[in-house]
């Protein structure tokens, strides 16, 4: 859900970075999409790739593909260097705790605007609402100085406390509608990338939120 929600709610995807995922589970779902050519990981810990190609096999195969390519790194620091590059930015981190809180803060939203071509699109990990609903809408608000269009969206994650996890998404077209994505995939080209969760059912569904928070989150601003 990381990588098709955003990927399939931009017209042509052709080059994305990802930030983090050193298990190679976002690279693997990533590199299936058809309008894909270029794929760009940053992960700033060669062990966490080693241990993952060990013990992860199923996840890291997605660092055999050929069009990923595979940088260990600072995410920040690659961004800073790589301006009007990309499509699509997935960011899959930790929750904001210790390091990896930076990547939660504004400052972070302004670097991957700039990293970002024309109509972009930002998808990042953005928690629970059962654990901590206050942060993610600050996380909202962080994006949102920098992206016309913000939304949060949902998906099941038996592994993650509550069972639940949602992503923080961001477009500099203030137009596009999260909700309907511009890919459609058939059943069969479904299967044929061996899709298991996503559909274009399951993501219009991801962004129908609960109503207190919904409320919470969209009050005094334009729905998603």
């Amino acid at each position: 859900m990381i990588a098709f929600l955003p990927l399939c709610c931009h017209p042509n995807p052709k080059k994305v970075l990802i930030v983090g995922g050193g298990d190679g589970g976002v690279s693997r779902e990533v590199v299936k999409h058809p309008l894909v050519e270029e794929v760009y990981q940053v992960e700033i810990d060669d062990r966490v790739i080693e241990l993952s190609k060990k013990y992860l096999p199923t996840m890291a195969c997605g660092f055999n593909d050929k069009k990923l390519n595979l940088v260990v790194g600072d995410g920040f620091e690659y961004m800073r260097t790589n301006q009007r590059k990309f499509d699509v930015i997935i960011t899959d981190s930790s929750d904001p705790i210790g390091p990896a809180i930076s990547l939660f803060q504004e400052d972070y939203y302004k670097l991957m605007k700039n990293s970002l071509r024309e109509g972009g699109i930002i998808c990042s990990q953005g928690g629970s609402f059962w654990l901590d609903y206050t942060y993610i809408k600050k996380q909202m608000l962080n994006c949102s100085i920098h992206f016309p269009r913000v939304a949060y969206a949902v998906t099941s994650v038996p592994s993650y406390p509550c069972g639940q996890i949602g992503f923080v998404i961001g477009c500099l077209d203030k137009s596009s509608d999260f909700k309907d994505p511009v890919t459609k995939f058939s059943s069969s080209e479904i299967d044929a990338m061996n899709l298991k969760y996503y559909s274009s059912k399951i993501h219009s569904s991801a962004f129908t939120l609960p109503r207190w928070i919904e409320k919470n989150f969209y009050e005094n601003e334009n729905p998603i």
